[in-house]
C-alpha cells in the first residue's frame, strides 16, 4: 500500500490533525479542523466556500505539505471546458505521425484505417489535464479545484462522476479509474449558487476571515519576533479595514505581507505615520486605500480597544 495512502489514516482526530496543520504554519477552528478530518478518512471531495482571500485555497496547500502528497490544481474560470481540466489530444504530433506513416508504409500497406486511428487516439498522444493527472497519480495526490463558482452549471455535471465514483469516461480510451482516490478540495467564493448535485458530493465549510483572536495566532505563528500586543493591534486594525465596506477587504495572505512590512521598517507600535506608509501593503486599490487614510484615525483607536 502507498505510504501517502497512509497518512489519512494515521491521524486519528481533528485534533492531532489540528496539531500536523499548525506545524505546517496553519492555524485552524476546532470546527474546520473538525471537518476536514471527518473529509479524509471518509474520503469524500470537500467544498471550501467563502469570501476571496479567507484562506480557502491555502487549505488545499497545506494538506499537501502536511500530508506529504503532490498538488495538483485546476484553475476554473468562466468558460472552461472539459478538455482543459481532463485531457486534450496532441494535434500536431498525430498529424506528424500520420504524415510519417503516410511516407513511410507503401500503399498496398496492411495497416488498416480504423488500426492507425487506434494507434492516432492512444496514450502516445494524449496530453493529460490536472483531473486525469490526479486520478492516473502515482501516489495519492491532492485535487485542487479552485473557484469553481467561476464556471458554469455544464462544467459542475462534468465534475460529478469525478466526486462521486473518482473516474471519468474517456470515449477513445474507456473508464479510467483512480490508481489513488485523490483528496478533492474545491473553492468557491460564492459568487454564484453551486447545483445542489455538486453540493451533495461534498462536505461543506463556510470560511470567513478569521476573527481578530485567531488572527493574532496566525500572526504570531507566521512571524515569531512580531511582539504579541503589536499583532494584537495589528488583527485588530485589518478587522476593522475589512468592515469598512472596502472593494477588496485585505486577504490573509495581505495581512501577512502586512506584518512583513511592519516587520522589516522595525515597528513596535502602530502609529498613523506607519499605517499611512504601509496602506498600499494591506490594501490592493486605489478606492480602498483613499477610504482607509480617510479613517486612520478612527481604525486606530479600534484596534486599541
Amino acid at each position: 500500500m502507498d505510504s501517502t495512502k497512509n497518512s489519512c489514516t494515521s491521524i486519528s482526530s481533528s485534533a492531532e490533525l489540528s496539531r500536523v496543520l499548525a506545524t505546517h504554519g496553519y492555524i485552524a477552528k476546532p470546527e474546520t479542523a473538525n471537518v476536514l478530518y471527518l473529509a479524509l478518512r471518509l474520503q469524500k471531495p470537500l467544498l471550501l466556500e467563502g469570501p476571496p482571500g479567507a484562506g480557502k485555497t491555502q487549505v488545499a496547500k497545506i494538506l499537501s505539505d502536511a500530508l506529504q502528497m503532490p498538488l495538483i490544481r485546476l484553475q476554473c474560470y468562466e468558460g472552461i471546458d472539459e478538455a482543459k481540466a481532463l485531457y486534450h489530444w496532441n494535434e500536431p504530433l498525430q498529424r506528424s505521425a500520420l504524415e510519417f506513416s503516410r511516407q513511410t508504409s507503401p500503399a498496398e500497406s496492411q495497416s488498416s484505417w480504423s488500426e492507425l486511428k487506434r494507434q492516432l487516439y492512444s496514450t502516445d498522444f494524449l496530453i493529460p489535464g490536472p483531473i486525469l493527472r490526479a486520478l492516473q497519480s502515482d501516489s495519492r495526490a491532492v485535487l485542487l479545484i479552485d473557484e469553481v463558482d467561476k464556471a458554469g452549471p455544464s462544467f459542475e455535471a462534468f465534475l460529478l462522476e469525478i466526486l462521486s465514483d473518482f473516474q471519468v469516461s474517456i470515449p477513445q480510451l474507456g473508464t479510467v479509474v483512480a490508481k489513488y482516490r485523490p483528496i478533492v478540495v474545491l473553492t468557491s467564493n460564492a459568487q454564484r449558487k453551486l447545483t445542489d448535485a455538486l453540493r451533495g458530493r461534498c462536505f461543506l465549510l463556510w470560511m470567513n476571515y478569521p476573527a481578530p483572536d485567531q488572527e493574532i495566532e496566525i500572526i504570531t505563528t507566521h512571524a515569531p519576533e512580531f511582539k504579541s500586543q503589536l499583532a494584537a493591534q495589528a488583527a485588530r486594525f485589518t478587522a476593522a479595514v475589512r468592515h469598512l465596506g472596502m472593494a477588496k477587504p485585505p486577504a490573509i495572505r495581505e495581512s501577512l505581507d502586512w506584518i512583513d512590512a511592519l516587520t522589516l521598517l522595525g515597528a513596535t507600535e502602530l502609529t498613523a505615520e506607519m499605517v499611512s506608509a504601509t496602506l498600499p501593503v494591506l490594501l490592493k486599490t486605489r478606492e480602498d486605500i483613499d477610504r482607509a487614510a480617510g479613517h486612520v484615525a478612527l481604525l486606530l483607536q479600534r484596534s486599541r480597544c
